[in-house]
């Protein structure tokens, strides 16, 4: 079974030097990984294991590299320990690189969105499409918004439809107020599509649920027709 204990320093600095083989030359920086996985995590139907791995670690070819095979054991790690801090907090702490190696660079929040917002074009199934309650398509794109601030989608749009966008110290202001509210939209979206699955944590010296059964999380379905779908 996979543990869900957080990396040591020493192990995430393992790992970004796999990230860095000549043999991966493809993969996502740690950051970016962090952000694909909220995403891939979240979601109608979570991103299979194989499939976030081959997206995180880039070209196929190097799939069997030992670097890819060691870097795979600390991200299968790394992917458990972020899923279990999204579970249990309603803020947890982003891995944001600095945007340059000045001192006192700021943190590239962008980077980061950005590998969010592809981890939900990746999805199984789009987002929105599994939606049909208006307020819950408004509850996504509010807790989305801060990552089309950050990544300038926000400001693409309003200047496509002619709006006008802040700037200057308005500007600087908007960034902060929505770098300060992203981990937040994160941990909200993770758990609304927690919710939306039917997710339920089941103890493992519970008795065993057959497919037959009625669902353990109270749907009041069968487990086939429900958590069990996804198994």
């Amino acid at each position: 079974m996979t543990t869900a204990t957080q990396l040591t320093e020493a192990e995430l600095d393992r790992l970004e030097t796999l990230l860095d083989d000549p043999d991966l030359g493809d993969a996502m920086r740690l950051d970016e990984i962090q952000g694909y996985l909220c995403a891939a995590l979240a979601g109608p139907v979570q991103i299979p294991l194989e499939d976030r791995l081959q997206e995180i670690l880039g070209d196929e070819s190097a799939q069997d590299s030992d670097a890819a095979r060691e870097a795979k054991e600390l991200l299968v790690r790394f992917a458990a320990a972020l899923e279990a801090s999204l579970d249990s907090d309603d803020n947890f702490p982003l891995l944001l690189y600095p945007k340059d190696e000045s001192e006192d660079a700021p943190s590239d929040f962008e980077l980061w969105c950005l590998a969010y917002l592809h981890g939900v074009d990746s999805a199984i199934e789009d987002w929105f499409d599994s939606l049909s309650d208006e307020e819950e398509i408004d509850f996504l794109d509010e807790n989305l918004f801060p990552l089309m601030v950050l990544t300038g989608e926000a400001e693409s749009a309003a200047r496509q439809h002619g709006e006008e966008w802040p700037e200057g110290e308005e500007l600087a202001a908007l960034l902060r107020e929505n770098e300060d509210a992203l981990p937040y939209a994160i941990s909200a979206m993770h758990a609304f599509w927690r919710a939306k699955r039917g997710a339920t944590t089941v103890r493992n010296d519970a008795p065993k649920v057959g497919r037959n059964d009625p669902c353990p999380c109270g749907s009041g379905k069968k487990f086939k027709q429900c958590c069990g779908a996804a198994e």
